[in-house]
């Protein structure tokens, strides 16, 4: 679109020249996130603090001009890029972390705050926050926030909704508001703000977080197992379940993505294995190691080829950066990857498994699964050849049976990436017509003219 020329002199009294940008190499940079397409915006600007930003929304507002809210760009949905131009506000020039409270643990921080530094922050304090998708090192919290970002913490610790206490907030016409406080109960009026967690950036701009931390866990113990192949690697997932044991996490791989990964670090994972299962348990010593053992026997039982324990910190890191480097493993692969975030219940896992082989044999497809299977929250990735036109038309018709069972399992077709615009044509396999103009309805409260984050979410 066309920007009103008053519009565009406005934004740079407001904000300065520096923070303005239209040039063409930075147009192109804010026009996708991770997952690779989107639309180019009119114009970038930078604000340096909320009443920047506020001045931003209302001047958006007045002149009607599409706002698109962006922090690291690390989503796989699109949330974070625009469908039909306007303005990009790239919240990267408010990343501090403002107060660490040892005492009421909790700790404030903005939005372009990168969650592996925000972690290491508060653990040098003795304190722990939790949630950790594979993309710590580059996400920021305020997106974490807008997704509601998970990890393979997730299944013993929760989702990142399940640490935020208080949000500063710019409303899409130009209103600051805050929302919840430090204190961790809270019933007053309506819960705003876990009604802008997870809402992609669609309700409202956020500019400040106070998240909840916990005491950091003074032991940690990670095995990993080898099965022959993905089955019994979900049996295991299943006899750990029954058993009552609740690790940390529980991450599973299989053979595609093992080999992958292997290809991209160099190195065997698990040799002769067609499946892995991370397990980590943490807490008091004593309990760490009885679940661990626990955790080993169950395994063991199920069928596991082997069961190796990281011997300390390096080699449990080294562990996980197998998993975290997964997506990378994938796309350095050269093939087209369709990234879904599907979840089912936990005891659902395997009906999941069974209908991903299913696809892979009708649709003659390459479908590399992982993903966070204590909770049911597994990353299928339809895998073809870019210059292959009839494999990628079979991986969208895959795509429709994948959440249509999904659904029919009594899962959702998003467990942590949301909807963006590529989700957008399938919100109504999950939600009903009265959901959906119910969710609009909200949408409308916060923002009359429509202006903040367009195309996204719902159906066109």
């Amino acid at each position: 679109m066309s920007l009103p020329s008053a519009f565009v002199v406005a934004l740079r009294a407001a904000l300065g020249e520096r923070d303005v940008l239209d040039d063409p190499a930075t147009l192109d940079a804010y026009a996708a996130d991770a997952l690779g397409r989107g639309h180019a915006p009119d114009v970038v600007v930078r604000p340096h603090d909320t009443a920047q930003v506020a001045a931003v929304a209302r001047l958006c507002h007045e002149h009607r001009v599409p706002l698109v809210v962006r922090g690291a760009g690390t989503g796989y949905t699109g949330g974070a890029v625009p469908v039909r131009g306007g303005v990009v506000l790239s919240v990267e020039r408010l990343d501090r972390i403002l107060e660490i409270d040892e005492v009421n643990l909790t700790v404030v921080v903005e939005p372009a705050v990168i969650t592996g530094d925000l972690q290491r922050a508060v653990e040098a304090r003795g304190l722990y926050y939790p949630p950790d998708p594979a993309s710590l090192e580059s996400s920021s919290i305020g997106g974490n926030v807008a997704e509601c970002a998970g990890g393979p913490r997730a299944f013993k610790y929760g989702t990142t909704k399940r640490y935020v206490l208080a949000l500063e907030a710019v409303l899409p016409t130009g209103e600051v508001i805050h929302t919840g406080s430090k204190a961790v109960k809270n019933v007053v009026g309506y819960d705003l703000t876990q009604l802008l967690v997870g809402s992609e950036g669609t309700l409202a701009i956020i500019t400040r977080i106070t998240l909840r931390l916990l005491p950091y866990p003074p032991a940690r113990a990670t095995v990993s197992a080898a099965f022959a192949n993905i089955r019994g690697a979900v049996d295991g997932v299943t006899a750990l379940v029954r058993l009552g044991v609740i690790p940390a996490a529980i991450e599973l791989i299989d053979g595609d993505s093992l080999r992958a990964v292997e290809t991209f670090v160099g190195t065997a994972v698990a040799t002769g294995a067609s499946a892995l299962l991370i397990v980590e348990a943490d807490g008091v010593p004593a309990a760490v190691e009885e679940e661990i053992d626990r955790a080993s026997q169950a395994l063991t039982a199920a069928g596991a080829l082997s069961i190796t324990r990281a011997a300390d910190a390096a080699a449990r890191d080294e562990l996980w950066a197998v998993r975290r480097q997964l997506s990378l493993a994938l796309r350095a692969t050269g093939l087209i990857k369709i990234n879904h975030d599907v979840v089912v219940p936990r005891g659902r896992v395997p009906e999941l498994f069974v209908e991903v082989e299913r696809l892979k044999a009708a649709h003659d497809l390459k479908v590399a699964c992982f993903g966070h299977a204590g909770d049911g929250n597994i990353h299928v990735n339809f895998m073809f050849d870019p210059a292959d036109t009839a494999a990628r038309e079979r991986a969208r018709l895959a795509e429709r049976e994948l959440f249509t069972r999904v659904v029919a399992l009594e899962g959702s077709i998003s467990g942590e990436h949301g909807i963006g615009f590529a989700k957008a044509a399938y919100l109504g396999l999950e939600l009903s017509a009265d959901q959906i103009a119910l969710m609009q309805r909200v949408k409308h409260a916060f923002d009359p003219a429509g202006i903040l984050n367009p195309g996204k979410i719902f159906p066109e």
